[in-house]
């Protein structure tokens, strides 16, 4: 392991439990987030495990090796008397629970919102799915790709001559994460400083979604136009692409600031375009993109991709690579920040992985374990549920 942690170091979130019975992406980038400052995830597994354990490349779980550090596994079945009673203990000692049950399910399975609340007043439940707990949609199965699609997202994304365009990741659900995240902690802040009680959070996969596609809407309405495929344009700002070099590479340039466009200008011996009515301003330079791409696509052919990048790069020309997750891995920045760290694994030897986001100065999150085995902590999470039974019965003594 290469990141900076050291045993016993200080975290943000140590001593918040946080329970986890979600499947699949969402839920585990929600609370991979959480452990990695530190909180206490619980996975709570059916038999069969996490749906996440089942993405296999080479037979290997590489999203579950990721995504599930810093996690501890336990297997309950709710159905049976002794899951309920494990996991009325474990509730009772949590601050956060993170579900992703299609709604009422877990009411229907004797633990309703009031009856969580019971065992723990302070309680956050974090109900996450894809159309959210209310609604015509609520009972209806959704994915990601769902959402993407319903969001408006695929809709926009991709080229104006080609159908829409699917993210090849699991964006809404990555999404929903995040802001379940941040939600989480909200709510952590309003029980443990305003005094607050515990409560429920809503969180669909379509909601997050359609909040970063902004003003899409707003727009609609101010113009009366749908917004449309662009590819790598956008009809916001001027130039911006992926150009090809002349030995097979690609750079992205972008020149969203009149500043930018000028020295760009410049840069490429075109100063007469800071004055051309073409490229002047910023709203000709969108009306003229096809032509500012012909002469900026011709300048970058006839350079290799490392001299494109020094040339650009020595006059602060906002323009970098293509890479692949190969070639990340390699870049220099990325090294000398350490933004991908090497597990030790015991199928691969060394897993790289991206590190902690964002960073913190005096209390960073750090990668401590390995994604468990499935049921992999069971008898120490009992010994401690148990162990903190008996000194509560003693303090009440």
């Amino acid at each position: 392991m290469t990141n900076a942690y050291a045993a016993g170091a200080k975290c943000p979130l140590d001593n918040v439990r946080v329970l986890d019975m979600s499947r699949l992406v969402a839920g585990n980038m929600l609370t991979h987030v959480l452990a990695d400052m530190g909180a206490d995830v619980i996975k709570i597994e059916p038999p069969e495990g996490d749906s996440l354990r089942a993405w296999k490349l080479r037979d290997i779980s590489v999203q579950w090796k990721v995504y599930a550090r810093n996690k501890r596994s336990i297997v309950i079945d709710l159905k049976s008397d002794e899951g309920r009673d494990i996991f009325r203990r474990l509730v009772s000692s949590a601050q956060v629970l993170v579900e992703n049950y299609r709604p009422g399910v877990l009411d229907r399975l004797g633990f309703s919102l009031e009856e969580l609340l019971k065992l723990q007043p302070k309680l956050v439940v974090l109900r996450i799915s894809g159309w959210g707990q209310t609604g015509p949609y609520r009972n209806k199965p959704g994915f990601g790709t769902l959402a993407e699609a319903t969001s408006g997202f695929a809709f926009k994304n991709g080229f104006p001559d080609r159908p829409p365009l699917l993210p090849s990741l699991g964006l809404a659900d990555a999404i929903a994460g995040l802001h379940g995240a941040s939600a989480a902690l909200v709510a952590l802040r309003e029980v443990e400083v305003n005094g607050g009680k515990g409560q429920e959070i809503d969180v669909s996969l379509l909601e997050p979604i359609l909040a970063i596609l902004g003003a899409d809407q707003a727009v609609f309405k101010a113009t009366g136009e749908v917004p449309l495929r662009t590819g790598n344009h956008t009809k916001l700002s001027a130039p911006r692409n992926i150009y090809e070099t002349s030995d097979g590479g690609f750079v992205a340039l972008s020149a969203s600031t009149p500043e930018m466009a000028m020295r760009l200008f410049r840069a490429i011996g075109r100063p007469d375009m800071c004055e051309d009515p073409r490229f002047k301003t910023n709203e000709q330079r969108v009306a003229n993109v096809y032509l500012l791409d012909e002469i900026i696509g011709a300048f970058v052919a006839e350079r290799p991709l490392d001299e494109n990048l020094e040339f650009f790069n020595s006059l602060e020309v906002t323009v970098g690579p293509i890479y692949n997750a190969e070639q990340v891995m390699f870049d220099p920045h990325v090294q000398a920040r350490g933004s991908i760290l090497h597990f030790e694994d015991p199928e691969l030897g060394s897993l790289p992985m991206h590190d902690v986001v964002p960073r913190f100065s005096g209390t960073p999150g750090a990668v401590r374990t390995p994604a468990p085995a499935l049921d992999g902590n069971r008898q120490e999470i009992l010994n401690e549920l148990y162990r903190r039974d008996e000194q509560a019965r003693h303090s009440v003594a």
